[in-house]
């Protein structure tokens, strides 16, 4: 009878927690506006395209070889004009995909919005 009443009181949990996690506690306050929305959405397929998940990270999943870019646009070490000197020439290990400007733009863009919605990962 314990097993079971303690089995019951865990799936409740499990259900209530599941519940908040997957409604509220993934709320977002970041709304762009529809300019912006389609810079996000164009520098998330470029980020796709590229394949830059199999070297970097987004909240934490992802490759082990580049850094991880949750929280790069506010990094005070990186931030925006460092990103756009990677993209514009590549680096030591990072290749350089002769991106155009507005590739450029599009793709700092959506990182900025990932920073934005990143607000429980980053450091407090």
């Amino acid at each position: 009878m314990v097993k079971i009443l303690a089995f019951i009181t865990l799936f409740t949990s499990y259900l209530i927690y599941s519940g908040f996690v997957y409604s509220i506690g993934t709320e977002s306050t970041v709304i762009p506006n529809k300019e912006e929305q389609l810079t996000v959405t164009k520098g998330k397929a470029l980020y796709e395209k590229y394949n830059c998940v199999s070297c970097h990270q987004l909240y934490g999943l992802g490759g082990y070889l580049g850094p991880e870019l949750t929280t790069a646009y506010s990094d005070p070490q990186r931030g925006e004009l460092f990103m756009k000197a990677l993209l514009q020439a590549g680096g030591r290990r990072m290749p350089n995909f002769h991106f155009n400007e507005n590739e450029i733009s599009a793709i700092i863009t959506y990182l900025k919005y990932v920073d934005a919605t990143a607000v429980s990962y980053k450091k407090k």
